[in-house]
């Protein structure tokens, strides 16, 4: 059977695109998943998406990592937005479902802006902070990232017995002039990734406790996104992620 894919990148975090409306596409087969995802045996890519028919939403995004896992992606997300865009299936605004319910978006200035639910606890941990945008994250503050051996450090936070068993992404926060400088190490990828959304999410308002105001800027090695939210006693609303998505190629591949 050919398969029909469209390559999505968001700053680097790079995704398989299946327009699964006729459920062409196995969802139980996650073998099929980390195939497509494998970067020497496949087409290649942090995660795969699967684009569906949704009863009152626009559309649904079932989102996988590269290792067959299921979690909410923010990057993810907004090329999903720019994908239903180009089918017909939305407008400049939309709503529509994810792994972890339902969130707006809408598309700007060449931007996608998504909407994540609203952080209403932040765990401190030492001078160290744990923060669930709908992906769990681990936030440190550093003085430089280009020092940061993330593959090495990340993991072992990731597999740490604190987050056993089910681990956390790890992210790696520099402050700059401009705003922020964020380097992850992604849960289910297993390693580094050029951009994280829910990551840089969630240093965004870690940073926020230490001074910085919305909209926050973020350099990640793969580009630049924005964060933006409104600080309600203890709580986080209001909270886009925003940033490009850029169709790479099309194509088609025989599994």
């Amino acid at each position: 059977m050919q398969l029909e894919f469209t390559k999505y990148q968001g700053t680097g975090n790079d995704f398989v695109v299946i327009d699964n409306r006729t459920g062409i596409f196995p969802h139980e087969d996650l073998e099929l998943v980390r195939r497509l995802c494998d970067r020497r045996l496949g087409v290649g890519a942090d995660g795969l998406m699967l684009i569906e028919d949704h009863e009152t939403q626009a559309f649904c995004m079932i989102y996988y990592n590269s290792d067959g896992s299921q979690s909410l992606c923010g990057n993810g997300s907004r090329c999903a937005v720019h994908f239903a865009k180009d089918l017909g299936l939305i407008g400049k605004h939309t709503s529509f479902v994810t792994t972890d319910g339902e969130h707006k978006a809408y598309l700007k200035d060449g931007w996608v802006h998504f909407q994540l639910h609203n952080v209403n606890s932040i765990r401190e941990m030492g001078e160290d902070y744990f923060i669930d945008t709908g992906s769990p994250h681990y936030v440190r503050f550093v003085d430089r990232t280009e020092e940061v051996n993330v593959q090495e450090t990340g993991s072992e936070i990731r597999y740490s017995e604190t987050f056993h068993p089910d681990g956390t992404n790890v992210n790696f926060v520099q402050i700059t002039a401009a705003g922020i400088k964020v380097r992850t190490y992604e849960r289910g990828v297993e390693g580094e990734t050029q951009s994280c959304g829910t990551g840089v999410t969630a240093a965004a308002i870690a940073a926020s406790l230490k001074g910085l105001e919305s909209p926050i800027a973020i350099e990640t090695p793969g580009g630049t996104l924005s964060v933006s939210f409104t600080t309600e006693g203890k709580s986080f609303t209001q909270v886009f992620l925003a940033g490009p998505a850029t169709k790479v190629f099309t194509g088609k591949i025989e599994v």
